[in-house]
This record gives C-alpha cells, structure tokens and sequence, in this order.
C-alpha cells in the first residue's frame, strides 16, 4: 500500500507541476497538495503562513481542485454576513458524495438544502431546543453521568467515553426518542463507530481520505482508512434503519415522539408531491447527521475544557469557588445561573475559542458567479473549507 501511495503521489506531481500566477478574476495561485497530503495541521499552518505573504485572498490547488482562501476576520463578515447569499453553498467533495450521496442536512444543497434545514429547525425547537424541557434532559443526563463519576471511587480514569455517552444520550433523546443505558451494546457499538471515525479523520491516515477526494475512482481499489469510513458508515445507516423501521410500526401521525416520528408524518403528508425532499434516504441522513454533530463538537470541547483546567489549576479554583458559591452541592446547574457567573461563562467561551475545535470545516461553494474585493469567484469549480484559528485575532474560510 505504501509503494502504491508513493507512486501516485509522484505521479500527481508530475502530472501537477507548481505553478503561481495572478488573473485579473481570481487571486494569486499556486499547487498545494503536499502539505494537504500530510495532514490538516500542516496545512492550516501553511495557510497561516501563506496569508501573511499573500494577504487576506488567495487561491491554491489541492491537486485539480481550486480552492479560493479568504483569511481574517474583515474578509470573513464580508463574505458570509455581507453577501452570505453568495456564499451560501455547499461545496462537492467526493468522499462526502460517496457517504451521504447528496442528502441529509450537512451535504446537500440548494432547495434541498433549504426544505431539510427549515424543517429540522422546527422539529429541534418543538423538541425543546433552547427551552426548559431540553434543559431538564440534560440535567437528567448530568445525574447519570456524576453517578458513574462517582463510581470510580477517585480512581484515575479516561473520561473520553463518560463524557460522550452523556452528550451523545441528550440528542439521542431528541432524535431517537429515548435515552441508552451506558452500557447498551447498540449504543456502545454507536459509538465505538463514531469514535473510530474521528480518529480516522483526525490521524495522518486521513491524507488518503484526502486523495479519495482528488481521484476517487482509483482510491476505490486501494486499501486504507476510507475503505474503514466507508464501512462504518454503512454500519450506521443500518442502525438507523432499524429504529426507522421500529417507529413506523408503532407511530401515531397525531402525537410524534421524536425527529424520526416527525420526519415520517411529513413524509405521510408529502405522498402525492413527487418532487418532495421528504424521503428515507433524507430521513436517515438527517438523522445521523444530527446525531453525529450532535455528539461530537460538545464531548470533544468537554473534555478539552476538562484538559485546560488541570493545567491551568489557578483559573479552575476560581471557576470551582463561582460555582460553589452560586450553586452550591444541594442542586443542579440552570441556565438562569448564566447571569450570576460571569467567570465561568467567561472561561466557556475561551475554551472554545482556544481549542479551534475543527480546524478544516466543511466545504462550501458560492451559489453563482460573484464579486468579491477585486476578484469574481466563479460558481463552476470554486470550493470553500473553513477553519478558525486558534489565535485571538484572527479566523479564515477558504471558498
């Protein structure tokens, strides 16, 4: 496998040779595939690097496919708060086609996109999101999880799983209708498979998740961790399945119980629409999508925050005495609490903005030929990843 990948990659750079160029409708350019190929860090670092030479706009090659970089706050709002219709799309990568093949919320586009989004938004509001009733799931939640704390009797520990099960189960009650007990061996396997794919993606194996998406027909006959991701992502629309399958058998259309139940009376009510956007390959996307993002981003900053503290003991007595003296041991937390403790919240928010939590986020495209500074951003071939930085000063989009 190793010879294999050395001779693409050497065929890749004879087949794209550097190049730098300035066009009066795109920005400086130039091939960039080695760094891309190591790892995300290496590139978000050359990135750095690049928009100090280059400025705030500048395009790179990752291998055939053109990337056009915004770097810094000011080019950021301007792009997606100031023209954000412009810079509303979602751009194609073919790993992401080959998993979700264009339906869900995260990787489909235009009405789709629009139908799918507004309607998860409802049915996640209805559902309690940002109102009292979700914020007595995730107390519920936090009693099952200081419990299991408890239960390693101050013994050191990983908290990687605890945390996950714990975050992972407030949207599986949303999305599923019901919590798991931690050890249930469907949950478990859930998450063995979600955790396996964030280190997939996140090791230096996932450079060939990379190449998958510059030449996806040759890396469908080459071994490597996308063969991996591809296979755990069959295994997740399985289990999705089986719970859709489950609630059909015992839906009522007058009292849905959760999204799927949701989902499936707007599929009863759209039978007759033909072009409707409310199918079971959307409804199993949907799903995981919501569980996916659902479980990720907050475990993973969790336990982050849990990392930042033990090396910064000072800050976390001040955090500790805040909520000691506001909350005391006789309760839980409330989001009412928010107001009377400036420091953690304080501490909150620069965890999350110290962590850069997904430094390469998802693609994004412009929806049509736009003006952007002095430069047009053609709608055909222009794809956009984003990434924040972990500095205090300074964030970047790449479209």
């Amino acid at each position: 496998t190793r010879v294999r990948l050395r001779l693409l990659l050497c065929s890749v750079k004879l087949t794209y040779p550097p190049r730098w160029r300035s066009r009066k409708d795109n920005p400086y350019s130039f091939l960039f595939l080695s760094g891309f190929s190591k790892n995300v860090l290496v590139l978000c670092l050359n990135l750095l690097q690049l928009s100090v030479k280059y400025g705030p706009i500048f395009t790179i090659y990752l291998g055939s496919l053109r990337v056009v970089v915004l770097y810094g706050q000011e080019a950021v709002k301007e792009a997606l708060i100031d023209q954000g219709d412009e810079f509303s799309g979602r751009g194609k990568l073919a790993l992401a086609d080959k998993l979700a093949k264009g339906t869900g919320i995260v990787f489909s586009n235009g009405e789709q996109w629009k139908q799918l989004r507004r309607f998860a938004l409802t049915t996640l509001r209805n559902f309690g999101m940002g109102k009292k009733s979700v914020e007595e799931r995730i107390q519920e939640e936090a009693r099952f999880l200081v419990e299991r704390l408890r239960n390693t009797h101050e013994r050191p520990f990983d908290p990687t799983l605890p945390l996950t099960h714990a975050v992972s189960n407030v949207i599986c009650s949303i999305v599923f209708g019901d919590r798991f007990d931690y050890e249930d061996q469907k949950f478990l396997t859930l998450i063995h498979l979600t955790e396996e794919n964030n280190e997939l993606l996140r090791s230096l194996l996932a450079q060939v998740c990379s190449l998958y998406n510059f030449f996806p027909t040759l890396m469908d006959y080459i071994p490597g961790p996308h063969q991996e991701l591809l296979k755990n992502s069959e295994e997740f629309r399985i289990f999705v399945l089986e719970r859709v399958k489950m609630h059909k058998e015992s839906l009522d259309l007058s009292c849905p119980r959760d999204f799927i139940d949701a989902f499936l009376i707007k599929m009863e009510q759209e039978q007759q629409n033909d072009q409707s956007e409310f199918n079971t390959e959307n409804l199993v996307r949907s799903t995981l999508d919501l569980f996916l993002a659902g479980t990720g981003t907050t475990s993973t900053t969790l336990r982050h925050g849990l990392l930042i503290l033990l090396k910064y003991p000072d800050i976390e007595e001040k955090v500790h005495e805040e909520i000691d003296h506001v909350i005391g041991r006789s309760r839980s937390p409330c989001m009412a609490d928010r107001s009377q403790m400036p420091y953690t919240d304080a501490v909150i928010h620069e965890i999350q903005r110290f962590i850069n939590l997904v430094p390469l986020n998802l693609p994004h495209a412009v929806t049509r030929d736009t003006h952007f500074r002095q430069y047009v951003i053609p709608k055909v071939s222009s794809q956009c990843f984003s990434e924040k930085s972990s500095s205090s000063t300074s964030s970047f989009f790449q479209f």
